[in-house]
């Protein structure tokens, strides 16, 4: 006789064996590990540049947040310099209240420099320098002897640079070598001396 419990048993072992996937083997796993491992590696890495990325790009924005205003403001300051030189200029003697107006606008002239270094904004004055294109213009060229070839003679407009980016370039004039005189010796000249 047979057990029905037994044959019962023995059906619900046979149907979940049936249905159960095949045990995958251990070359599979470890292909499946190591592609899972390699997309982790990958999605880290991604996430480690974008966050380097998004650091640079806060770090810049904060740096030259102020680019657009300074353009404008360096506008003033020249006009406050050339205010300064045409009254330096002048032949009469700053008295009065001419001196007092004088001595304010070189005050507000010196504040509004100050205000620019603190937002990162510098002046500079390349006179001398040897000429860069990447932070000065070149409009003329000046023959002098006193300064070497390809160096800054004159200024005609400071530069001003905004972190490690020119905002403006110097406006100058470059030196050039000086021409030489032309000796221009002739055949009769040469027949004569010897």
């Amino acid at each position: 006789m047979t057990d029905p419990t037994a044959t019962a048993s023995d059906n619900n072992t046979a149907t979940t064996a049936d249905n159960a996937p095949a045990p995958p083997d251990a070359a599979a796993l470890a292909k499946e590990v190591a592609e899972y491992k390699d997309r982790l590696l990958r999605a880290l890495a991604e996430m480690e540049n974008m966050r380097r990325r998004t650091d640079r790009e806060v770090a810049d924005a904060r740096a030259y947040a102020v680019s657009g205003l300074a353009r404008d403001v360096i506008g003033v300051a020249d006009n406050l310099r050339r205010a300064l030189e045409a009254a330096g200029e002048s032949t009469a003697v700053i008295e009065g209240p001419a001196k007092a107006l004088h001595e304010g606008v070189e005050l507000i002239e010196r504040e509004l420099l100050k205000v620019l270094e603190r937002h990162g904004v510098k002046r500079f004055d390349p006179k001398g320098a040897k000429f860069d294109p990447n932070f000065h213009q070149a409009i003329f060229e000046v023959c002098d002897a006193n300064v070497p070839a390809g160096s800054v003679a004159q200024v005609i407009q400071p530069g001003y640079v905004i972190g490690e980016r020119v905002l403006r370039p110097a406006i100058v004039g470059v030196s050039k070598e000086a021409a030489k005189p032309a000796t221009s010796e002739s055949p009769t000249d040469e027949t004569q001396t010897s």
